[in-house]
Protein backbone atom coordinates (compact mmCIF):
# COMPACT_ATOMS: atom_id res chain seq x y z
CA UNK A 1 0.00 0.00 0.00
CA UNK A 2 1.33 3.45 -0.93
CA UNK A 3 1.19 5.90 1.96
CA UNK A 4 1.60 9.65 1.78
CA UNK A 5 3.33 11.56 4.60
CA UNK A 6 1.14 13.39 7.08
CA UNK A 7 0.41 17.08 6.38
CA UNK A 8 2.65 19.61 8.09
CA UNK A 9 1.45 20.84 11.47
CA UNK A 10 1.94 24.32 12.95
CA UNK A 11 4.96 23.02 14.86
CA UNK A 12 6.43 21.42 11.72
CA UNK A 13 6.24 24.73 9.89
CA UNK A 14 7.47 26.84 12.80
CA UNK A 15 10.52 24.61 13.30
CA UNK A 16 11.57 25.08 9.66
CA UNK A 17 11.09 28.81 9.16
CA UNK A 18 14.05 31.15 9.14
CA UNK A 19 17.14 31.29 6.93
CA UNK A 20 18.14 28.64 4.40
CA UNK A 21 15.85 25.92 5.78
CA UNK A 22 12.80 28.13 5.36
CA UNK A 23 13.27 28.33 1.59
CA UNK A 24 11.49 25.00 1.23
CA UNK A 25 8.22 26.64 2.30
CA UNK A 26 8.40 29.40 -0.30
CA UNK A 27 5.13 29.69 -2.17
CA UNK A 28 3.15 27.84 0.48
CA UNK A 29 3.02 30.28 3.39
CA UNK A 30 3.98 33.73 4.57
CA UNK A 31 4.68 34.37 8.24
CA UNK A 32 2.92 37.28 9.92
CA UNK A 33 4.12 38.60 13.27
CA UNK A 34 1.44 40.05 15.52
CA UNK A 35 3.82 42.22 17.56
CA UNK A 36 5.35 44.02 14.56
CA UNK A 37 2.51 43.98 12.05
CA UNK A 38 4.92 42.66 9.40
CA UNK A 39 4.72 39.53 7.26
CA UNK A 40 7.79 37.72 5.93
CA UNK A 41 8.78 34.96 3.58
CA UNK A 42 9.68 31.67 5.38
CA UNK A 43 13.40 32.19 4.76
CA UNK A 44 13.61 35.71 6.20
CA UNK A 45 16.96 36.46 7.86
CA UNK A 46 15.38 38.58 10.56
CA UNK A 47 15.26 37.31 14.13
CA UNK A 48 12.83 34.40 14.43
CA UNK A 49 9.62 35.54 16.18
CA UNK A 50 8.23 33.81 19.23
CA UNK A 51 5.82 30.99 18.54
CA UNK A 52 2.86 32.71 20.20
CA UNK A 53 3.26 35.78 17.96
CA UNK A 54 3.18 33.93 14.64
CA UNK A 55 0.28 33.58 12.21
CA UNK A 56 0.62 31.67 8.93
CA UNK A 57 -1.17 32.88 5.79
CA UNK A 58 -1.31 30.94 2.53
CA UNK A 59 -0.72 34.06 0.43
CA UNK A 60 0.74 37.53 0.79
CA UNK A 61 -2.60 38.94 -0.33
CA UNK A 62 -4.38 37.35 2.65
CA UNK A 63 -1.75 38.73 5.01
CA UNK A 64 -2.19 42.25 3.60
CA UNK A 65 -5.99 41.97 3.85
CA UNK A 66 -5.50 41.15 7.53
CA UNK A 67 -3.58 44.40 7.96
CA UNK A 68 0.03 43.19 7.81
CA UNK A 69 2.68 44.94 5.72
CA UNK A 70 5.58 43.31 3.79
CA UNK A 71 8.97 42.94 5.46
CA UNK A 72 11.67 45.28 4.14
CA UNK A 73 14.40 42.70 4.76
CA UNK A 74 13.11 39.64 2.87
CA UNK A 75 10.71 41.48 0.51
CA UNK A 76 8.01 38.76 0.38
CA UNK A 77 6.26 40.32 -2.62
CA UNK A 78 9.31 39.54 -4.79
CA UNK A 79 10.27 36.09 -6.02
CA UNK A 80 12.97 34.36 -3.96
CA UNK A 81 16.47 34.82 -5.41
CA UNK A 82 15.09 36.09 -8.70
CA UNK A 83 17.94 37.82 -10.58
CA UNK A 84 17.47 41.58 -10.96
CA UNK A 85 16.36 42.62 -14.43
CA UNK A 86 19.73 44.19 -15.22
CA UNK A 87 21.41 40.82 -14.50
CA UNK A 88 18.92 39.02 -16.76
CA UNK A 89 19.55 41.52 -19.57
CA UNK A 90 23.34 41.28 -19.33
CA UNK A 91 23.38 37.46 -19.14
CA UNK A 92 21.11 37.26 -22.21
CA UNK A 93 23.32 39.71 -24.09
CA UNK A 94 26.46 37.74 -23.25
CA UNK A 95 24.88 34.42 -24.21
CA UNK A 96 23.93 35.87 -27.59
CA UNK A 97 27.35 37.51 -28.14
CA UNK A 98 29.93 35.64 -25.99
CA UNK A 99 32.83 37.57 -27.57
CA UNK A 100 31.50 40.79 -26.03
CA UNK A 101 33.59 42.34 -23.25
CA UNK A 102 31.62 44.36 -20.71
CA UNK A 103 34.03 46.38 -18.58
CA UNK A 104 33.40 48.40 -15.43
CA UNK A 105 33.21 51.58 -17.49
CA UNK A 106 30.51 49.99 -19.67
CA UNK A 107 28.52 49.07 -16.57
CA UNK A 108 28.74 52.62 -15.24
CA UNK A 109 27.48 53.95 -18.58
CA UNK A 110 24.44 51.69 -18.12
CA UNK A 111 23.88 53.04 -14.63
CA UNK A 112 25.02 49.80 -12.94
CA UNK A 113 27.45 49.90 -10.04
CA UNK A 114 30.25 47.35 -10.83
CA UNK A 115 30.53 46.28 -7.20
CA UNK A 116 26.84 45.24 -7.18
CA UNK A 117 27.21 42.95 -10.17
CA UNK A 118 30.47 41.51 -8.77
CA UNK A 119 28.75 40.65 -5.49
CA UNK A 120 25.80 39.05 -7.28
CA UNK A 121 27.96 36.76 -9.44
CA UNK A 122 30.20 35.87 -6.52
CA UNK A 123 27.20 34.93 -4.38
CA UNK A 124 25.23 33.01 -7.01
CA UNK A 125 27.96 31.60 -9.30
CA UNK A 126 30.96 31.66 -6.97
CA UNK A 127 32.95 33.60 -9.57
CA UNK A 128 33.45 37.21 -10.58
CA UNK A 129 31.50 38.83 -13.40
CA UNK A 130 34.66 39.10 -15.51
CA UNK A 131 35.48 35.41 -14.87
CA UNK A 132 31.98 34.56 -16.08
CA UNK A 133 32.61 36.47 -19.30
CA UNK A 134 35.98 34.73 -19.83
CA UNK A 135 34.36 31.32 -19.41
CA UNK A 136 31.69 32.18 -21.99
CA UNK A 137 34.41 33.17 -24.46
CA UNK A 138 36.36 29.98 -23.77
CA UNK A 139 33.18 27.95 -24.29
CA UNK A 140 32.47 29.61 -27.65
CA UNK A 141 36.04 29.05 -28.82
CA UNK A 142 36.11 25.46 -27.59
CA UNK A 143 32.93 24.56 -29.47
CA UNK A 144 34.31 26.16 -32.63
CA UNK A 145 37.51 24.09 -32.35
CA UNK A 146 35.51 20.88 -31.87
CA UNK A 147 33.58 21.69 -35.05
CA UNK A 148 36.80 21.95 -37.05
CA UNK A 149 37.81 25.60 -36.73
CA UNK A 150 41.50 26.39 -36.30
CA UNK A 151 42.72 27.43 -32.87
CA UNK A 152 43.76 30.84 -34.18
CA UNK A 153 40.43 31.64 -35.82
CA UNK A 154 38.44 30.29 -32.87
CA UNK A 155 40.42 32.45 -30.44
CA UNK A 156 40.05 35.71 -32.33
CA UNK A 157 36.43 35.08 -33.38
CA UNK A 158 35.54 34.54 -29.71
CA UNK A 159 36.86 37.92 -28.66
CA UNK A 160 40.41 37.12 -27.56
CA UNK A 161 42.90 39.84 -28.45
CA UNK A 162 45.91 37.51 -28.39
CA UNK A 163 46.70 33.82 -28.76
CA UNK A 164 48.72 33.90 -25.55
CA UNK A 165 45.69 35.07 -23.58
CA UNK A 166 43.59 32.30 -25.12
CA UNK A 167 46.30 29.72 -24.38
CA UNK A 168 46.48 30.83 -20.74
CA UNK A 169 42.69 30.56 -20.45
CA UNK A 170 42.71 27.04 -21.88
CA UNK A 171 45.44 25.91 -19.51
CA UNK A 172 43.65 27.31 -16.48
CA UNK A 173 40.34 25.65 -17.38
CA UNK A 174 41.29 22.53 -19.36
CA UNK A 175 44.69 21.88 -17.83
CA UNK A 176 46.41 21.88 -21.23
CA UNK A 177 46.78 23.64 -24.59
CA UNK A 178 43.80 24.29 -26.85
CA UNK A 179 44.98 21.70 -29.37
CA UNK A 180 44.37 18.97 -26.79
CA UNK A 181 40.90 20.14 -25.82
CA UNK A 182 39.04 18.27 -28.55
CA UNK A 183 38.79 15.18 -26.36
CA UNK A 184 37.13 17.06 -23.51
CA UNK A 185 33.38 17.32 -23.06
CA UNK A 186 31.69 20.62 -22.26
CA UNK A 187 29.05 20.58 -19.53
CA UNK A 188 27.01 23.77 -19.60
CA UNK A 189 25.54 25.07 -16.36
CA UNK A 190 22.69 27.44 -15.55
CA UNK A 191 21.19 28.78 -12.35
CA UNK A 192 17.46 29.49 -12.11
CA UNK A 193 14.82 30.07 -9.47
CA UNK A 194 11.95 27.86 -8.31
CA UNK A 195 9.23 28.32 -5.67
CA UNK A 196 11.36 26.37 -3.17
CA UNK A 197 14.74 27.89 -3.85
CA UNK A 198 17.29 28.28 -6.64
CA UNK A 199 18.50 25.30 -8.64
CA UNK A 200 21.49 24.51 -10.83
CA UNK A 201 21.12 22.43 -13.96
CA UNK A 202 23.91 21.00 -16.12
CA UNK A 203 23.76 19.49 -19.59
CA UNK A 204 25.98 18.12 -22.31
CA UNK A 205 25.03 18.13 -25.97
CA UNK A 206 23.27 14.80 -25.32
CA UNK A 207 21.04 15.89 -22.45
CA UNK A 208 20.66 17.02 -18.85
CA UNK A 209 23.16 15.45 -16.48
CA UNK A 210 22.35 17.30 -13.25
CA UNK A 211 19.51 19.21 -11.59
CA UNK A 212 20.11 20.08 -7.94
CA UNK A 213 19.02 22.73 -5.48
CA UNK A 214 21.66 25.29 -4.61
CA UNK A 215 23.15 24.40 -1.26
CA UNK A 216 22.36 20.68 -1.58
CA UNK A 217 24.79 18.52 0.36
CA UNK A 218 25.96 16.56 -2.68
CA UNK A 219 26.06 19.34 -5.25
CA UNK A 220 29.81 19.97 -5.33
CA UNK A 221 30.64 16.25 -5.17
CA UNK A 222 28.16 15.58 -7.97
CA UNK A 223 29.78 18.23 -10.18
CA UNK A 224 33.24 16.79 -9.57
CA UNK A 225 32.05 13.26 -10.35
CA UNK A 226 30.42 14.40 -13.59
CA UNK A 227 33.66 16.03 -14.70
CA UNK A 228 35.56 12.85 -13.94
CA UNK A 229 33.10 10.43 -15.55
CA UNK A 230 32.55 12.50 -18.68
CA UNK A 231 36.12 13.85 -19.01
CA UNK A 232 34.52 17.27 -18.94
CA UNK A 233 34.76 20.84 -17.78
CA UNK A 234 31.79 22.90 -16.60
CA UNK A 235 31.20 26.24 -18.30
CA UNK A 236 28.26 28.62 -18.74
CA UNK A 237 26.90 28.74 -22.28
CA UNK A 238 24.04 28.03 -24.67
CA UNK A 239 22.40 24.61 -24.43
CA UNK A 240 18.99 23.58 -25.77
CA UNK A 241 18.54 20.93 -23.05
CA UNK A 242 19.02 23.54 -20.33
CA UNK A 243 16.40 25.75 -21.95
CA UNK A 244 14.02 22.80 -22.13
CA UNK A 245 14.51 21.59 -18.55
CA UNK A 246 13.91 25.10 -17.20
CA UNK A 247 10.69 25.31 -19.20
CA UNK A 248 9.52 21.87 -18.07
CA UNK A 249 10.35 22.55 -14.41
CA UNK A 250 8.44 25.82 -14.62
CA UNK A 251 5.45 23.91 -15.96
CA UNK A 252 5.85 21.31 -13.19
CA UNK A 253 5.81 23.93 -10.43
CA UNK A 254 2.81 25.61 -12.07
CA UNK A 255 0.91 22.30 -11.95
CA UNK A 256 0.88 21.87 -15.73
CA UNK A 257 3.38 19.00 -16.13
CA UNK A 258 3.46 15.58 -14.50
CA UNK A 259 6.17 13.91 -16.62
CA UNK A 260 9.43 15.21 -18.06
CA UNK A 261 10.41 14.80 -21.70
CA UNK A 262 13.86 16.42 -21.69
CA UNK A 263 16.73 14.19 -22.83
CA UNK A 264 19.12 12.97 -20.13
CA UNK A 265 22.84 12.21 -20.10
CA UNK A 266 23.31 10.80 -16.61
CA UNK A 267 26.45 8.67 -16.30
CA UNK A 268 26.29 5.73 -13.93
CA UNK A 269 26.53 1.98 -13.68
CA UNK A 270 24.12 -0.22 -15.58
CA UNK A 271 22.27 -1.02 -12.35
CA UNK A 272 21.96 2.64 -11.38
CA UNK A 273 20.58 3.58 -14.79
CA UNK A 274 17.99 0.79 -14.57
CA UNK A 275 16.81 2.11 -11.18
CA UNK A 276 16.64 5.67 -12.48
CA UNK A 277 14.54 4.54 -15.44
CA UNK A 278 12.11 2.79 -13.08
CA UNK A 279 11.90 5.95 -10.98
CA UNK A 280 10.84 7.91 -14.05
CA UNK A 281 7.80 5.63 -14.34
CA UNK A 282 6.56 6.28 -10.77
CA UNK A 283 3.31 8.24 -11.26
CA UNK A 284 3.02 11.87 -10.24
CA UNK A 285 1.54 12.09 -6.75
CA UNK A 286 2.52 8.51 -5.82
CA UNK A 287 5.25 7.10 -3.60
CA UNK A 288 6.97 3.75 -3.19
CA UNK A 289 9.54 2.18 -0.90
CA UNK A 290 13.00 0.88 -1.77
CA UNK A 291 11.66 -2.62 -1.18
CA UNK A 292 8.93 -2.06 -3.76
CA UNK A 293 11.46 -0.52 -6.14
CA UNK A 294 13.71 -3.55 -5.78
CA UNK A 295 10.77 -5.88 -6.50
CA UNK A 296 9.90 -3.95 -9.66
CA UNK A 297 13.53 -4.26 -10.75
CA UNK A 298 13.36 -8.01 -10.21
CA UNK A 299 15.84 -8.15 -7.31
CA UNK A 300 13.70 -8.08 -4.15
CA UNK A 301 16.72 -8.67 -1.91
CA UNK A 302 18.74 -5.77 -3.35
CA UNK A 303 17.04 -3.15 -1.18
CA UNK A 304 20.26 -1.49 -0.03
CA UNK A 305 21.69 -1.41 -3.54
CA UNK A 306 18.45 0.14 -4.80
CA UNK A 307 18.52 2.77 -2.04
CA UNK A 308 22.11 3.61 -2.93
CA UNK A 309 21.27 3.91 -6.63
CA UNK A 310 18.32 6.18 -5.90
CA UNK A 311 20.54 8.32 -3.69
CA UNK A 312 23.09 8.73 -6.50
CA UNK A 313 20.51 10.32 -8.77
CA UNK A 314 21.75 13.76 -9.86
CA UNK A 315 18.68 14.88 -11.85
CA UNK A 316 16.36 15.74 -8.99
CA UNK A 317 12.62 16.08 -9.73
CA UNK A 318 13.21 15.09 -13.39
CA UNK A 319 14.13 11.65 -12.06
CA UNK A 320 11.71 11.76 -9.11
CA UNK A 321 13.67 10.14 -6.29
CA UNK A 322 11.66 12.33 -3.90
CA UNK A 323 8.84 9.78 -4.38
CA UNK A 324 10.87 7.10 -2.60
CA UNK A 325 9.95 6.90 1.10
CA UNK A 326 10.79 4.65 4.03
CA UNK A 327 8.94 1.41 4.73
CA UNK A 328 7.21 3.13 7.65
CA UNK A 329 6.27 6.16 5.55
CA UNK A 330 9.12 8.26 6.92
CA UNK A 331 10.94 10.74 4.69
CA UNK A 332 14.68 10.31 4.27
CA UNK A 333 17.52 10.42 1.80
CA UNK A 334 16.81 13.66 -0.07
CA UNK A 335 19.76 15.72 -1.28
CA UNK A 336 17.70 18.92 -1.32
CA UNK A 337 16.57 18.40 2.27
CA UNK A 338 13.69 16.60 3.95
CA UNK A 339 11.54 19.73 4.03
CA UNK A 340 11.81 20.10 0.25
CA UNK A 341 10.91 16.44 -0.15
CA UNK A 342 7.82 16.93 1.99
CA UNK A 343 6.93 20.06 -0.01
CA UNK A 344 7.19 18.20 -3.32
CA UNK A 345 5.11 15.26 -2.11
CA UNK A 346 2.43 17.52 -0.62
CA UNK A 347 2.42 19.64 -3.75
CA UNK A 348 1.91 16.62 -6.03
CA UNK A 349 -0.71 15.06 -3.73
CA UNK A 350 -2.71 18.26 -3.92
CA UNK A 351 -2.92 18.04 -7.71
CA UNK A 352 -4.04 14.42 -8.15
Amino acid sequence: MIRMPAPMTFDDIYDVIGGQSGAVLEGRFVIAVKTTGVFCRPSCRARKPKRENVIFFETAQLAMKAGFRPCKICKPLERLDEPPQYIKDIVLELRQTPYLRIKDADLLERGIEPSRIRRWFKKHYNMTFHAYQRMLRINAAFNAIKEGETVTNAAFDSGYSSLSGFADGCRSIFGGPASRCKTRTIINIVRFTTPIGPMFACATRKGVCLAEFAGSAGLEAGLRELCKRLNAVILPGENQHLDQVQQELSEYFNGRRMKFDVSLDTPGTGFQKEIWEILRTVPFGSTLTCKQLAAIHGNPRAVRAVASAAGRNRAGIVIPCHRVIGADGALAGQGGGISRKRWLLDFEAGLV
